[in-house]
């Protein structure tokens, strides 16, 4: 199982995942799970009726506005990074956070490397499962690397031209 670094209150700290990552033929296990999209249309109704907390891992080719209706019910979203240069997910992140209205919780899974963190930071991951074996330390710093931001995002920081105006 991959280490799970999270987000809150501006801290990162590394955590204990309490959700486990089903395949698709996997048989479920008690508890708390991820599935993907497509086990949750077949079994998510059942799975929520259970009472255990429920995420779903969402591809880059997968349509996220599909869980519009389900994301009350949802405990976790994890949206997939297969490769570095697919950024399809940042988009996804910055989609359920804003328009989507989702609270709980974006992880950044698959090929998330430390060089991301604060892009990843800024449209609402406030997950992730480093592939590069990254600390909390690690990604707090590179999250806080640039000082200036030129554009609005999830995290509200002001964009650099909101800056020189208030001077």
């Amino acid at each position: 199982m991959p280490p799970l670094i999270k987000l809150k209150a501006g801290e990162m700290s590394l955590v204990e995942d309490p959700f486990t990552q089903v395949a698709d033929e996997d048989d479920m296990p008690p508890g708390d799970v991820i599935v993907s999209l497509a086990r949750f249309e077949s079994e998510g109704e059942a799975l929520l009726s259970e009472g255990r907390a429920i995420g779903v891992r969402i591809e880059p080719d997968e349509d996220v506005e599909a869980l519009a209706y389900d994301l009350p019910r949802l405990a976790v979203v994890a949206l997939a990074f297969p490769k570095f240069g697919d950024g399809r997910a940042y988009s996804y992140a910055r989609l359920l956070r804003e328009r989507l209205g989702f609270s709980g919780e974006v992880r950044a899974v698959g090929d998330v490397l430390r060089e991301q963190a604060g892009f990843m930071v800024r449209v609402g991951f406030d997950a992730f499962e480093p592939a590069d074996g990254a600390s909390p330390q690690d990604w707090a710093r590179a999250a806080a690397r640039h000082r200036h931001v030129y554009q609005r995002s999830a995290d509200g920081r002001a964009p650099a031209f909101v800056e020189r105006e208030g001077t």
